[in-house]
């Protein structure tokens, strides 16, 4: 790769990539091909991945939320045959955590919505906190199950259950419903019913569908292959932890926006996307 792209291009093309371009637009703006496009951003994903794992560790996260995040592979689920490959197509779904101070994203897991993907999720997560941690969660049963797994009685776990009216018809059909009550429920140890919430995570998902153009709603990309979608959800939560600068975020007494890994003492600066690049290559 490195013989057919000078650096200065590499980093053009991963650039447009965290910002939400499509790999045939950036095909366009770049004049790099769209196979060379989805091979580099492979290559860089699956090594910001790797990275996220090795430096990712210790975090002394307090407060973490956790939800999951739709996609899919080749086809949706309404779609796939009984001949076809299940592990290999149809819907996908991103687990992602977030921690509600920092904003960091310690972990995600792309996967099938089952038990064994979440139960994976959990694990990961529990192995990268140095403490005991309140977890915040939608009403997904296998969240039950999966906290116990992967943090026993060394966590305070609560579930939000929101309550929708029925989806519009008509003008306003693609609008997000309405939410009609909440619920907010402690299910282990003794969690803090103010912070009984997923609402920093539900912006996260904002963020990543705007980010990531296979994971757009209304929108004709998607991937092809599962290893395609993690790649490409690694380099977008690597470039957020690690690149990006906050609002939210502001470095003490200097009045300038931080990234979620300097917050959370990860690192002690922010990074550029070249050394993002160089970390994960």
């Amino acid at each position: 790769m490195a013989n057919v792209l000078k650096r200065e291009k590499q980093e053009q093309v991963i650039g447009a990539l965290v910002e939400g371009s499509s790999v045939r637009s950036v095909e366009r703006m770049t004049g790099v091909h769209r196979d060379i496009v989805i091979r580099l951003m492979v290559r860089v994903g699956q090594g910001c991945e790797a990275l996220m794992d090795s430096e990712l560790r210790d975090l002394g996260c307090r407060r973490i939320q956790v939800d999951e995040l739709w996609g899919y592979v080749q086809k949706k689920q309404r779609h796939v045959r009984p001949e076809d490959d299940h592990r290999q197509v149809g819907d996908f779904w991103t687990f992602v955590a977030i921690d509600a101070d920092s904003k960091l994203v310690p972990t995600f897991k792309v996967g099938k919505r089952d038990v064994a993907t979440a139960n994976a999720f959990m694990i990961d997560l529990a192995s990268r906190l140095s403490g005991r941690v309140q977890v915040s969660a939608d009403a997904l049963r296998a969240y039950v199950d999966a906290v116990d797994l992967a943090f026993g009685t060394d966590v305070d776990f609560g579930q939000i259950v929101k309550s929708y009216e029925a989806e519009p018809i008509g003008p306003g059909r693609y609008s997000p419903p309405k939410v009609t009550a909440v619920d907010r429920r402690a299910v282990w140890g003794n969690p803090d019913p103010d912070h009984i919430s997923t609402s920093y995570i539900e912006r996260l998902n904002l963020t990543t569908r705007m980010q990531v153009r296979r994971l757009t709603r209304l929108t004709n990309a998607f991937s092809k292959k599962p290893e395609n979608l993690r790649a490409a959800v690694a380099l977008h939560f690597a470039h957020y932890d690690f690149v990006r600068h906050h609002r939210t975020l502001t470095k003490e007494n200097s009045g300038f926006h931080t990234t979620p890994c300097m917050a959370s003492g990860v690192t002690e600066r922010p990074w550029t996307l070249s050394e993002l690049m160089e970390g994960a290559m």
